[in-house]
């Protein structure tokens, strides 16, 4: 079982549309996950605009990857370092 920062058992983060690395709701990494994808995050306007800013455009849907693209108030797995740099 996969545990969060407290020690608690990792919940779903979104499953609509479906988020993490594994594309399964869970905010949780593997050895080839380059971005970490592991902090669990409701998106913002401002962040979608600084993202869009750093070349990673999430509000744009993406149909043929079934990505409504995000609004501010998303749920969204972050990379930790987009996290940190935010």
């Amino acid at each position: 079982m996969e545990l969060n920062v407290l020690g608690k058992p990792l919940l779903s983060c979104c499953d609509n549309p479906a988020t993490g690395y594994f594309r399964d709701g869970l905010c949780r990494t593997a050895a080839h996950d380059y971005g970490t994808h592991v902090v669990c995050a409701v998106v913002t306007q401002e962040f979608l605009e600084f993202t869009i800013r750093r070349g990673n455009d999430l509000s744009t849907p993406i149909p043929h990857w079934k990505f409504p693209g995000l609004k501010p108030g998303s749920k969204w797995c972050l990379c930790i370092s987009r996290w940190l740099e935010a």
